[in-house]
């Protein structure tokens, strides 16, 4: 057994209990994790570190429901999501998570305006309200002067602030991060983990960010290891 206690007043916005993760490889059965536990509360920012191919996407894919446990149960928000088919969980996952990518995962062919506007039409907001907190959103991470340019044409940490920008836009309980300094030269990505760690607890978000830096981990309340598929505390 695994298990990941904190000592935060807070309840649990993430709850996984038993959980397991096993990929088919060659007809052989290749586990990523076995037995796994960790309560995240609200509120919580959770850095996971671990090298690369340790488990922490994939750890990451199946808290958001993209991806499927083998075993065991993962809570969000006091939904069982193990137990919701694929379209349940894409209203779950567009309702109530933002996300944030190494290759940011900006839609070239919209602006910049309307990549925010993406996410609130999904959740039923649109027209001037919609435009007005997408503005506003694109203001918060100082990239408002951007706003009909198309992502190419921006650096990559532009980008970055634009795709926070993103996934904060419909007011999520849970912003997930996968490594989302891993394509910045170093001094670019001091500056979106400042933005990033600034604009969550703005927010009061749960946060779970997978990362092998531990520049980014610093900021967090608590940092767990992927390590032998378990989580082990401390750096």
């Amino acid at each position: 057994m695994c298990t990941a206690q904190s000592n935060a007043m807070n309840p649990p916005l993430i709850q996984l209990s038993g959980l397991s993760k096993a990929y088919q490889d060659e007809g052989r059965s290749q586990a990523v994790f076995t037995d796994l536990n960790l309560s995240v509360p609200a509120g919580e920012m959770l850095a996971l570190l671990g090298r690369s191919g340790s488990g922490k996407s994939t750890l990451l894919n199946i808290v958001s429901g993209v991806d499927r446990a083998s075993g065991g149960q993962v809570m969000v928000k006091g939904v069982d999501l193990s137990a919701l088919g694929e379209h349940q969980r894409t209203l779950f996952r567009r309702r109530h998570m933002g996300f944030v990518f190494q290759s940011f995962n900006l839609i070239p062919t919209l602006t910049v305006l309307e990549n925010l506007l993406l996410p609130l039409d999904l959740n039923g907001i649109r027209g001037r309200a919609a435009v007005a907190r997408a503005e506003a959103a694109l203001a918060q991470v100082d990239v408002e002067a951007f706003a009909h340019r198309y992502p190419d044409r921006l650096s990559g940490g532009q980008q970055q602030r634009v795709a926070i920008a993103r996934a904060l836009v419909h007011g999520p309980d849970l912003l997930l991060a996968d490594e989302p300094t891993g394509n910045l030269d170093a001094d670019t990505g001091a500056v979106v983990v400042e933005l990033l760690t600034r604009r969550c607890r703005e927010e009061g978000l749960t946060v779970v960010l997978a990362t092998h830096s531990l520049e980014l981990a610093a900021g967090a309340d608590r940092v767990l290891r992927m390590q032998g598929g378990c989580l082990v505390e401390g750096e």
